[in-house]
């Protein structure tokens, strides 16, 4: 009798231990994979709006913001496109993360519409605009931005389960390079 119950406390025991193990793991490789491949990040606010969090009037809608899968393989060369939707720390304060779409890329000329003026975007920064241009704090606000604060390109909403699919790369049709 006293072997079995020796038996099932080390069964016990071996139990728990393999399933910490399991956890342990499992929650490594999650973090790598975030840090380093893709992340999935919820979109705030209505800058990006109708291509985030668009507002019907459904009160489905309404309720839940979407939920984006965020690449960082483009993070390596800083290979991005016009039109491309990216993450980036805010220049003004790091602890912030914003979601905008690329409308100028460096060494471009670009005409921006709030003040009339032609620029160009220096080496090494990008010029980003949301798509909500009422309601969004972009390059409007502090100009190009550097492109280390690009955290990742988004490729497709994940959540709400009607508006998963790819995210268009499409240029602002109201914008124009020079």
């Amino acid at each position: 009798m006293f072997d079995r119950e020796v038996h099932l406390k080390h069964m016990g025991s071996s139990f728990l231990w393999n399933c910490t193990k399991k956890f342990i793991t499992a929650a490594v490789i999650t973090v790598t994979v975030s840090d380093r491949y893709v992340t999935v990040i919820p979109v705030r606010g209505g800058s990006m709006s109708p291509t985030f969090n668009p507002k019907t009037g459904s009160l489905m809608e309404d309720v839940f913001d979407d939920y984006v899968l965020v690449e960082k393989f483009c993070l390596g060369n800083y290979k991005f496109s016009h039109g491309d939707v990216v993450v980036f720390r805010s220049p003004l304060n790091h602890k912030e993360t914003h979601i905008k779409r690329i409308a100028a890329l460096p060494g471009e000329w670009f005409g921006t519409y709030h003040n009339h003026d032609v620029i160009q975007i220096p080496l090494g920064h990008c010029w980003v605009e949301g798509d909500n241009t009422a309601s969004s704090m972009d390059s409007k606000s502090f100009g190009p931005i550097p492109l280390g604060l690009i955290r990742g390109r988004v490729t497709h909403v994940v959540w709400p389960p009607q508006r998963i699919g790819a995210v268009k790369s499409t240029p602002p049709q109201r914008l124009s390079s020079f």
